[in-house]
């Protein structure tokens, strides 16, 4: 039906995100790019460390790829393990490094958080590979109104399409999505055709938020206001320059700092970041720059690195 954000044909935003097209300062800003990443950065796997039924640990595999244990339940969040985000593996931007955990060496998955349907969130390959290994038990996928025409498409069963607003619970941890400020689409002709989000999680051992892509807008005050502070938040940093042009779509560290801060996160992780080149700045420049903010409850992880929080 139609609402808020849904006119019968597309989805939007709350708050306007769109930008007069500039296709030639665009065109311009990129053959004047010099910021080339390293062809490759060599990075070793690591084996994911498990932790007993009470405890609470997140793993940073990659990209906005994340390992969440909490409430007995695994959670992975935007799993991408192919060397491409891109419809073809012999085209579009390529892997800078390995994941930090082997897709072999995942263990066994409770529940998929997809954030929208962009390349480098829904990567074919990586769910189906989840599925294969786990055909006995496979996991539950949640992700925003529309996705799930493609997994029925790609014979996956089991999936719920989220609205704004919707929860699903799997045992006692609640699985809410969230509006955030981005678009969707895999091709031309299918632009903000599905819903993209962010998800809160409502555990035993706090609020986790799990943010999709996103610029910086009131909606992390105002889920703030209606979830309340923030155990952990999981937020982008990369993928942002030219700023003119990637600030209606994505945060820079300034702004995740912000988003950090709207939240009352009691730790937030940085995301989003030295995997793909998907936009201009160095490969380094996101986390050297949350670095020189100095914010102590503010990190990044290395890739494959877990960290154990305690309650």
């Amino acid at each position: 039906p139609v609402s808020d954000h849904f006119n019968g044909k597309v989805f939007k935003n709350k708050i306007d995100t769109s930008l007069k097209k500039d296709r030639f300062r665009l065109m311009k800003e990129f053959f004047l790019n010099d910021s080339k990443w390293p062809e490759w950065v060599e990075s070793p796997q690591k084996k994911i460390e498990l932790v007993e039924k009470g405890e609470f640990a997140v793993t940073f595999i990659n990209h906005s790829t994340f390992f969440i244990q909490v409430d007995g339940l695994n959670i992975i969040t935007d799993p991408i393990f192919s060397e491409r985000a891109s419809p073809f593996q012999w085209a579009g931007p390529k892997r800078a490094r390995r994941p930090g955990v082997s897709l072999e060496d995942l263990p066994p998955i409770d529940v998929i958080l997809i954030s929208h349907n962009h390349y480098d969130h829904l990567d074919e390959y990586s769910i189906k590979e989840i599925y294969k290994r786990q055909k006995e038990n496979p996991p539950m996928i949640l992700a925003g109104l529309g996705n799930q025409a493609l997994f029925n498409e790609w014979k996956i069963k089991r999936s719920l399409d989220m609205d704004w607003g919707d929860s699903y619970s799997v045992q006692k941890t609640e699985f809410i999505f969230v509006d955030c400020r981005h678009s969707s689409g895999r091709g031309i002709a299918d632009q903000r055709g599905t819903l993209w989000g962010s998800f809160i999680l409502k555990t035993s051992k706090g609020s986790i938020y799990i943010a999709g892509d996103t610029a910086y807008s009131p909606h992390f005050k105002e889920q703030r206001k209606a979830y309340g502070p923030m155990r952990l938040s999981l937020l982008p940093i990369g993928a942002y320059e030219p700023r003119w042009f990637m600030k209606r779509v994505h945060m820079n560290p300034e702004e995740a700092v912000q988003a950090h801060k709207d939240l009352e996160s009691q730790l937030s992780i940085g995301k989003h970041y030295g995997t793909f080149q998907l936009t201009f700045e160095p490969i380094t420049e996101p986390t050297q720059k949350l670095e020189s903010f100095q914010i102590k409850n503010f990190t990044t992880l290395g890739f494959g690195e877990t960290l154990r929080l305690k309650d």
